[in-house]
């Protein structure tokens, strides 16, 4: 498996789009690194710039430490899995996962082995007889990552496989791709705007915005140490709540407040120099209390019952906006309209700065 290396690649179109700015990324051997971010943020892009189907305007692109900028696809040895299946209609499941070895002259016993173990691998050898038509639409993704799988490439470029997927179908056909980097130890390149997919499939997670990295770590560091607002806001469901509140020092840090709510963060004096500060709570991290140990009052506007637990919109007093996003115990018994107490987790709280947006502190 091969390593990719990223230095300084631009990505700008005639029509002065830019897709990619000045982006340093290094994947390692083995490797599932899943690049994220929201529509447009040049995410598939970069993808097909390292495979060789789009020219970079600068910048360089290695593959095991080769320059590879200028080389063509066929000789990158790079193995592309897009969003549409594209499966030839009229060949069965043994032939699509046949057709490129074919084109490449390999030995038909060679070909025949490397489909039957590809096969194995994704468990589809039951369906090798069969069209694609009769295949549901996991079966045929997983078709899909068989031809690329029986080609033994140096590295897998994923572009959101997945997406055509139901819900349920999803899950599972993700949670095989994990299973299936495991075992081949395999480079890969996975891209997708589902926030969900990039924290359960990456060994690292690189979250793109308007085509330059806002982020590079693994999903544990993004989610509790994310480096910006973007970042904090885009991975996490439910969102992250974030207000604009106002900051003085106290003796033992800084207080924070916004209309009904106050909050005390020791440790915290000195960490920045300007009267207003982003503070970002995620819903997880607020509960509801007795009122004699609250932060702030509210009304619950919208309950969102999630199974094992329920989403609460809590309109808290004297405070414009949008409510706040409070996740809560499905035992508990809340309605709408209720009058509810809450109380924020000193330990979990993000600030950010209010100019720029990125992270005063760690929480």
């Amino acid at each position: 498996m091969a390593s990719i290396t990223i230095e300084h690649l631009d990505k700008v179109y005639s029509n002065g789009h830019v897709a990619a700015r000045d982006l340093n990324l290094a994947i390692r051997h083995g490797e599932l690194l899943v690049l994220v971010g929201p529509s447009g943020s040049g995410k598939s892009t970069v993808l097909r710039l390292i495979a060789g189907l789009e020219r970079p305007t600068s910048g360089r692109i290695l593959i095991d430490d080769e320059d590879v900028t200028g080389v063509p696809p066929e000789r990158r040895d790079l193995a592309m899995v897009f969003q549409s299946y594209a499966l030839y209609p009229h060949k069965s499941v043994r032939e699509n996962l046949a057709f490129g070895l074919r084109v490449r002259r390999i030995e038909a016993a060679e070909i025949r082995d490397r489909v039957q173990q590809a096969a194995a691998t994704l468990g589809i050898e039951p369906l090798l007889d069969r069209k694609p038509a009769q295949l549901s639409g996991g079966q045929r993704q997983r078709v899909a990552l068989g031809r690329a799988l029986v080609r033994e490439p140096r590295a897998f470029l994923l572009d959101e496989p997945l997406s055509n997927l139901d819900p349920l179908l999803r899950a599972d056909t993700r949670a095989e791709l994990a299973l299936l980097h495991r075992r081949l130890g395999a480079t890969m390149v996975y891209v997708t705007h589902d926030q969900e997919e990039a924290m359960t499939l990456g060994a690292r997670v690189a979250v793109m915005r308007d085509g330059q990295l806002e982020q590079v770590g693994t999903p544990l560091e993004i989610f509790r140490r994310p480096a910006n607002v973007f970042v904090a806001t885009f991975l996490g469901s439910p969102a992250m709540n974030v207000w604009r509140c106002s900051c003085a020092q106290t003796g033992a840090g800084t207080r924070v407040a916004y209309r009904g709510l106050a909050v005390d963060l020791e440790g915290t004096r000195n960490l920045f120099d300007q009267d207003e500060v982003l503070v970002g709570v995620r819903p997880h991290d607020i509960g509801l209390v007795p009122p004699g140990d609250a932060d702030a009052v509210g009304r619950v506007e919208v309950v969102e019952p999630l199974g094992a637990t329920t989403l609460l919109h809590v309109r808290i007093d004297g405070m414009a906006g949008r409510a706040a996003r409070i996740v809560v115990p499905a035992d508990g018994a809340v309605a709408i309209d209720d009058e509810v107490a809450i109380r924020i987790r000193r330990d979990r709280v993000y600030l950010f700065d209010e100019r720029t947006g990125m992270a005063v502190t760690p929480p």
